[in-house]
Order: C-alpha cells, then sequence, then structure tokens
C-alpha cells in the first residue's frame, strides 16, 4: 500500500519510488492517471502491468492481486492522491490479501487528513475523521447535528459541486472554527480559517474558492464537565420535583451516577 502525494509531485518519498520501479505489478485506482505519474518520475510501465482496481470492481479485482501473489510477483497499490484506503479503494485488496495469507506492507506518505491537521492550529486532544457527509439534506442535517455534539475536531472531505451545500449545513455550527483547506499542496493552495456561520459567504464572495477539493477541520470545542452538566439539570428539577424523582431523572439524562447525582442534590437543597 504506497502513499503517493496529493497534488505536488515532490511529495512522494525515496521509499515509495523504490517500491513502485521494483515490484512486478502496480493496481491502481486509475489507470491513466498512474501511468502519467509513474512517467514524470521515470516508472513508465507497460499497460500490462497496471491493474485497475477501483471502487466499483475492487472485491472481482483483488482475486487477480491475489493471483499474481500466488504466482511469487510482488504489487504495489496506490489510489489517485494519498494513502490508499482512506476514503480511497484498496481496504478490500487489503483483506483478500491477508485473508490469502499474503503479508500486506504500509508505505507511509502524503495524506489530505494530517496535512490540513498539521495546518488548523488545534491545541485539543485527538480528532475524529468522518470524510464525506451524506448528500441527502435529512442525513446530512442529521450527520451536522451530531458532528455538533462532538467536542473533538472533525474533519471532513468534499467535492466542489457540493462544498457550498455543505458550507450551508455547517454554518449551524455558530462560531465553531472551521479551517478549509482547498487543493492542499497544489499550485492554487488555499487555507483559512474562519467561523462556520461565514463559511457560506466567504465561499460565495470569489468563484474560484468553491473549486478544487477541499478539506475541513472543524475545531475542537470546550464541554462543560460531567459534574456541571449533572448540577444544571439538578437546578432545573428540584424546584419542580420530589429529590429522588429529580435525581432518577437527571441520572437518565445526563448518564451520571445516580449516587453521586444524589449527593449533589442534597448539597444543593441545603443551599436553600
Amino acid at each position: 500500500m504506497v502513499a503517493t502525494p496529493i497534488g505536488n509531485l515532490a511529495d512522494i518519498s525515496l521509499r515509495a519510488l523504490h517500491v513502485l520501479g521494483l515490484v512486478d505489478a502496480v493496481a491502481c485506482e486509475d489507470t491513466r492517471h498512474t501511468q502519467q505519474m509513474l512517467r514524470a518520475y521515470g516508472l513508465e510501465r507497460p499497460t500490462a502491468q497496471l491493474l485497475a482496481v477501483h471502487q466499483h470492481n475492487e472485491a472481482e479485482a483483488a482475486h487477480a492481486v491475489v493471483e499474481r501473489l500466488a504466482r511469487g510477483e510482488r504489487v504495489a497499490y496506490v489510489s489517485d492522491a494519498g494513502t490508499p484506503a482512506i476514503s480511497d479503494p484498496g481496504a478490500r485488496l487489503v483483506q483478500a490479501a491477508r485473508s490469502a495469507g499474503y503479508r500486506v506492507l504500509p508505505l507511509p506518505g502524503a495524506s489530505s487528513i494530517t496535512t490540513a491537521l498539521s495546518a488548523a492550529g488545534m491545541t485539543g486532544d485527538g480528532f475524529v475523521f468522518t470524510g464525506f457527509l451524506p448528500t441527502k439534506g435529512s442525513e446530512r442535517q442529521q450527520a451536522v447535528q451530531a458532528l455538533a455534539q462532538e467536542s473533538r475536531a472533525v474533519v471532513l472531505l468534499e467535492a466542489p459541486h457540493r462544498i457550498q451545500a455543505l458550507a450551508e449545513a455547517l454554518s449551524v455550527l455558530g462560531e465553531r472554527p472551521v479551517t478549509l483547506g482547498r487543493e492542499l499542496t497544489k499550485q492554487f493552495e488555499q487555507i483559512h480559517t474562519l467561523p462556520a456561520r461565514d463559511m457560506p459567504a466567504w465561499l460565495t464572495e470569489r468563484p474560484e474558492r468553491q473549486k478544487g477539493e477541499f478539506v475541513l477541520v472543524v475545531h475542537d470545542q470546550a464541554v462543560a464537565s460531567s459534574s456541571d452538566e449533572g448540577e444544571r439539570v439538578l437546578r432545573c428539577l428540584l424546584p419542580e420535583l420530589p429529590l429522588k424523582t429529580a435525581v432518577k431523572l437527571a441520572a437518565e439524562i445526563t448518564g451520571e451516577p445516580r449516587n453521586t447525582l444524589y449527593e449533589q442534590a442534597l448539597a444543593l437543597k441545603g443551599q436553600d
């Protein structure tokens, strides 16, 4: 599994060049695209040594790769850009090769995900990679609602013809910062951070801002501690309900231990 540049051809690793020149065949998402890339490095191959393995034929094409491995051949796999099997084909090929008893070796390299994260300037812990959100309106709205509850950073991918719709959907996040990376590592690369609510207008200001492939980092957000949340819910319920009932409902709402909430409720009652 060989990572290839996401734009700038200089971002290939020495190890990748060595392997791509050494193997007996190169399985790839698009044979024409890969041949053009190999040609740029002086590694052009006969057509018979390029195997098409993409999202529409991966399960079937994986068997052809396994057959070559059975003959003792060495096969590299590349997607059109970046690291294979990350929102790209490759995962089924990996499963087929491993199931047949063959070793799968990853060659690390370019990834639009880590590239965008490194320029986002976040200080929080961890992130979630979501990739492409659903394209249907209702499903996308539900996905955004779930995203809004996520305290960690969320990395999204989007195509140019859908970026405006995604920006509109994410605008409900208000002041939460979003770093938008467009055409990363390419000639017209653009990286910009702004509040989610401002993104639709920013994209429409200049037509070129909607061109290219996009990676978006929805920044992490601070959340109230569970104890603060439990106390908030108890303060709402205690004036209206008996103590035990309020504690029971607070536990169901927050998921906090009932004993902890009971002690908090007693303390709050004592303040009255």
